[in-house]
């Protein structure tokens, strides 16, 4: 298991990972720093615990907001697959109906 010294609100915090998963835990922690560093733009500096309790949650609505977007882009990927199914058959029907008056044109000309 690794260790992995990471900074938020300019204090360090060691931490352990996976190895092989140094370099993205260190990316996790800017991402929620950049998040604390804002509450604490916003509101001041509150106390480590409520700046954290206050990025973790900024970082929870991000979540709900991207499970959303997911969710939504999911939904309108079924839909499509759905039409392009319905035009595709609709598309066979035609052309059957075409291949059907190409071979009676065909028949009376022959």
């Amino acid at each position: 298991m690794a260790q992995v010294t990471i900074q938020v609100n300019d204090r360090p915090y060691v931490v352990g990972c996976e190895d092989g998963q140094e370099q993205h835990l260190i990316e996790l922690s800017q991402h929620f720093d950049r998040h604390v560093r804002q509450v604490g733009q916003e509101v001041g500096q509150l106390g480590e615990s409520r700046l954290f309790l206050m990025g973790a949650l900024l970082l929870a609505d991000e979540l709900a907001d991207a499970r959303a977007r997911l969710a939504q882009a999911q939904g309108e990927a079924v839909r499509a697959q759905a039409e392009a199914q319905r035009l595709e058959a609709r598309a066979a029907v035609v052309l059957d109906a075409a291949t059907r008056k190409v071979e009676a044109l065909a028949a009376l000309a022959g």
